[in-house]
């Protein structure tokens, strides 16, 4: 009498399925086809052997006290070999895996200040793995990657952050705007040294040109003319650049007194100046 009868089962690619006899495990079967004999054997179930992806997100507290919102990725698989233990010795893989992150992260960022944890996040998903990786192996799961893809303040927190680095940007950007302006005002002041030393320079070779000019003409004309002491030739020259300094003034339109005698004073006395110096050449 025959008390069942075959059956055919297909398992798909990445999977692995667990049959039963009579509810006791008998083996795995892999992707492909298979005959059980049913009612006696049956595929209890069926396990992924694919990549899987947990998110979760752990509230936790900060060393400095902000509440922050830490989100960790956990890629898993599972064991082919080890597929036995993964469905029969664990119910509810991905809570497992959930209570072991949360475990993880709040025993190790409380023990960090806030801008420690942003720059510790690769520290924060090393420890998440080791600590899986260590229990996970038992039940048949392999922990691919950690990742901490987030870490989230309080609203309020971000806010007094952001206004903090623009306060230090601003600083910054006003102590470099002061040095410029004082760099420039520095160079300002070197220019206009630099414009009235070249000035003055100028002022002084011009008057001593002017003054061997003079010298020269005087000398000149005294060889030339006959009886023509330096006084008469120092007393032309001095009227006729005080008619040209007249002449100047009148092209801008602007009428001047004078004095005839102050002329005069001022004939005797550059003439004296002069006969003074030419004196003191023949010593």
């Amino acid at each position: 009498m025959s008390l069942g009868c075959a059956c055919c089962v297909c398992a798909r690619t990445q999977e692995v399925g667990i049959v039963e006899d009579l509810g006791q495990f008998k083996r795995l079967i892999d992707p492909g086809f298979h005959c059980i004999c049913f009612p006696i054997s049956q595929v209890a179930g069926t396990l992924s052997l694919r990549i899987q992806q947990l998110d979760v997100i752990c509230e936790t507290k900060t060393k400095d006290n902000v509440f922050i919102q830490v989100a960790v990725a956990v890629q898993y698989r599972i064991i082919t070999r080890s597929a036995y233990d993964a469905y029969y010795r664990l119910s509810d893989p991905r809570g497992q895996i959930q209570s072991y992150v949360f475990d993880v992260i709040r025993s190790t960022v409380p023990r960090l200040e806030l801008d420690e944890a942003f720059a510790s996040k690769q520290d924060i998903a090393s420890a998440v793995k080791n600590q899986l990786d260590q229990v996970m192996m038992d039940y048949g799961y392999e922990i691919i990657a950690s990742l901490v893809t987030d870490l989230s303040p309080n609203a309020r927190v971000k806010a007094s952050m952001n206004e903090i680095n623009a306060s230090k940007r601003l600083k910054e950007a006003a102590s470099q705007k002061a040095e410029a302006d004082k760099v420039q005002q520095v160079k300002a002041a070197e220019a206009d040294a630099e414009a009235r030393y070249l000035s003055g320079l100028g002022v002084a070779r011009q008057r001593k040109a002017i003054v061997e000019g003079l010298q020269e003409s005087v000398s000149v004309f005294s060889k030339e003319v006959k009886g023509a002491t330096p006084k008469d030739v120092m007393d032309i020259l001095l009227l006729s650049q005080y008619f040209d300094t007249l002449s100047t003034i009148g092209a801008n339109n602007l009428i001047l007194e004078h004095d005839p005698a102050t002329v005069a004073g001022l004939q005797r006395q550059v003439g004296m100046s002069f006969l003074q110096k030419k004196g003191n050449n023949f010593f």
